[in-house]
């Protein structure tokens, strides 16, 4: 797979550039807007992403590794080709492509010529988990290494004869009044922290039955 060309651009159109590329002319096809930025006669690279089918070998441009991405996925919707897909980038930006997909806004794709309201939809549906809003205003997604030192608590905790259950309610609650400890994800001060808390809220208990 040929992932990027770069080199002086030789030839512009309203479709399609062609990158020397070391005295070779790869034809590139891409959207009005990632040409936009070419120029003839100057050095350009482009994130690339080759079709190959029995009787040609195709080669899409894009101005980054993202649009590329939602290129690529685009074309695991079933009827959507290389050109569709390349003509949903060239109206729609990656994240509000990301964005409609996750809010199920199959009316955002019919802005695309040759997308009818039945294509929009299967776009939304075959779509739905695979592509994700990347934006600030979209929901962050847990951090790998908070989850990771929740499963040492709860790993150091069970050890010591809570049960998981109980242990996962004792952390959420003891880093609920101290929210900066989960922020760290240091393990020994959020597990003191719960620890800390289970004896106070023993102390509660103790003081109700009284």
């Amino acid at each position: 797979m040929i992932s990027f060309v770069r080199g002086p651009v030789a030839h512009l159109s309203l479709a399609q550039a062609v990158i020397d590329v070391n005295g070779v002319g790869m034809l590139v096809h891409a959207t009005p807007k990632t040409l936009g930025g070419l120029r003839v006669g100057e050095e350009s690279t482009l994130t690339t992403s080759m079709i190959v089918r029995e009787d040609s070998m195709t080669l899409y441009g894009f101005a980054d590794a993202d649009e590329r991405e939602v290129f690529d996925i685009l074309l695991s919707v079933s009827g959507i080709g290389p050109r569709l897909a390349l003509a949903v980038l060239a109206v729609l930006e990656p994240e509000a492509i990301r964005a409609a997909v996750a809010g199920g806004d199959g009316k955002t794709f019919t802005k695309v010529p040759g997308i009818g309201p039945k294509v929009a939809g299967r776009i939304v549906l075959e779509l739905k988990g695979k592509l994700h809003p990347t934006g600030t205003g979209a929901a962050a997604a847990p951090s790998p290494v908070r989850m990771e030192w929740k499963d040492q608590v709860v790993a150091a905790m069970t050890s010591l004869g809570w049960n998981e259950k109980d242990a996962l309610k004792s952390i959420d609650a003891a880093i609920a009044g101290e929210p900066e400890l989960g922020e760290s994800g240091n393990v020994a001060a959020v597990l003191r922290a719960t620890l800390r808390w289970l004896g106070q809220d023993g102390a509660r208990q103790s003081s109700r039955v009284r």
